[in-house]
């Protein structure tokens, strides 16, 4: 039996990172993936939906340009599409595969083993892997589960992925779908409701129990989100139950019904589930190593990113947390940095950067006003609108804004922004270190940024707060906003 300081269950984003900063520390990593390295992470998630949503931002620019000249719409084929998705994903599927072989080198001291199969515990040290009827044993110090998840499916439903699909299906289309249902108004739901109408091709359907989409982001973000979609033809079923789905022949039928008692009847070409994810643990055997599930049963249980079982650890989709590849990443190097190294701060969570691939792009860090109000605490706002930011407006890109949200106190230390707009994703960084550094605001206000930039609008918004701006709010009123927000009352913050 082969023995290991480090067995990594997984060949996702968080399980080769795990592996890889294993070997930073020099030791012997066997890492174990049952189909392809990456995962969803570059199939069927985060590398393949981002390259298709950005071929659909690039078409609908393109239209939104020549729309009012009067020339004819463009469009791409499926085919083309598809083609530019395969080679961003094979791009990256190379790197990740001439990267393993170069490390099972000599060279590089075989510090690496890879190995295909499914892994499953036979006690707390030694792991099963079975492969084309084949069982191999090996032992690990230290094992880090990173199997990731898959899209959660409807109870009897037929999830066929060529008609009813889920994310791992969109590859199986062989063309745009003239008509498409989505169930499920979150993130990844609302993520392909923009890319399907930015295309122009679908016509998008988007069943939303909730009275609002994004609700758990502030009220001006889904309203801006939602009319977007709305312009482009998306329509969006506020407040609606989901009585029936079912494939009827070659197309899908749907059957909703609203508080006031109404039904109705649609019929689609295709339906795309985007109900979350859960967990690949069933085929774990974390009972033989006496791992413990979560509270909710629905997670591997951790504190930090250790089990009950000292020397076993969960990261990424089966920790249960934030499912997305940053932070399964950033789970991953910190429990090898536990398991081998002298860390001693736990892992925060207070300071991650997200982003949303929608129309516009939201980004965000840290607590939203929503939150502010729910938790009753203190807080001063200020907004910037992107149509007073030069980079904005020389990119004719001028829809969106800048939210930051600081303490209400002399202090006022930052306690969240969000970002909606062009390049919102890179502006959020900035605040996003402030945060993590416990710096002053002050220090945005001194720096001197690049111009024209979107991040000068960061800058524009602290200096509102510092009453130094270049625009002043009670001029621009419908273009800036600076108020505290005390006990769910808004005051305006008078800057001149």
């Amino acid at each position: 039996m082969e023995k290991f300081d480090l067995i990594v269950i997984g060949g996702g984003p968080a399980g080769y990172a795990a592996a890889m900063r294993g070997i930073d520390f020099g030791k012997r990593v066997c890492l174990i993936e049952k189909d392809r390295v990456g995962g969803a992470g570059v199939y069927n998630g985060a590398l393949s939906s981002k390259t298709l949503w950005e071929i659909s931002q690039k078409v609908a620019s393109v239209n939104d340009t020549i729309g009012g000249k009067g020339r004819e719409k463009f469009y791409l084929s499926w085919d083309d599409v598809m083609a530019t998705v395969d080679e961003a994903v094979f791009e990256r599927k190379f790197q990740y595969s001439c990267h393993l072989k170069l490390l099972q080198t000599e060279t590089m001291n075989k510090l690496l083993t890879y190995e295909r199969g499914t892994a499953s515990f036979l006690n707390p040290h030694e792991i099963e892997i079975h492969q084309n009827g084949e069982k191999t044993v090996v032992y690990g110090e230290n094992i880090i589960v990173a199997s990731g998840s898959r899209p959660r499916k409807m109870k009897d439903l037929n999830v066929d992925e060529e008609t009813i699909l889920t994310s791992d299906g969109i590859e199986n289309l062989k063309d745009y779908p003239k008509s498409l249902v989505i169930v499920g108004a979150g993130v990844i739901g609302c993520e392909y409701a923009t890319i399907f109408s930015n295309f122009g091709k679908t016509k998008v359907y988007l069943i939303d129990r909730q009275d609002r989409i994004l609700p758990f982001e502030d009220n001006d973000i889904s309203t801006i989100v939602s009319e977007n979609m709305e312009e482009k033809g998306v329509t969006i079923h506020h407040n609606a139950q989901l009585e029936r789905l079912e494939n009827i022949g070659n197309e899908v039928e749907y059957e909703l019904s609203y508080p006031d008692g109404s039904r109705e009847v649609i019929r689609v070409e295709k339906a795309l589930l985007s109900i979350g994810r859960i967990p690949n643990i069933e085929s774990l055997k974390l009972e033989n190593a006496g791992v413990l599930m979560s509270k909710r049963g629905q997670h591997i249980g951790d504190d930090d990113t250790v089990t009950n079982v000292p020397h076993i650890y969960a990261v990424g989709d089966v920790s249960g947390r934030i499912a997305l590849v940053n932070m399964g990443e950033i789970e991953a190097r910190h429990a090898v940095e536990r398991a081998f190294g002298t860390i001693r701060e736990r892992l925060s969570y207070d300071n991650v950067c997200t982003i949303m691939f929608l129309q516009p792009e939201v980004a965000a860090v840290g607590i939203n006003e929503m939150q502010c109000l729910e938790q009753n605490i203190p807080v001063k706002v200020v907004k910037i609108d992107y149509s007073v930011i030069a980079r904005a407006i020389a990119m004719r890109k001028t829809e969106g804004f800048f939210k930051i949200i600081v303490t209400n106190d002399s202090d006022m230390k930052v306690l969240g922004m969000r970002a909606v707009g062009e390049h919102a994703s890179t502006a959020i960084q900035t605040i996003g270190l402030i945060m993590k550094l416990g710096l002053p605001i002050h220090v945005i206000a001194e720096l001197v940024h690049p111009h024209p930039s979107i991040a000068e609008g960061i800058q524009e918004c602290v200096r509102m707060l510092l009453n130094r701006s270049l625009f002043k709010s009670s001029v621009f009123k419908d273009k800036l906003a600076c108020y505290s927000l005390v006990d769910g009352v808004q005051t305006p913050l008078e800057r001149l």
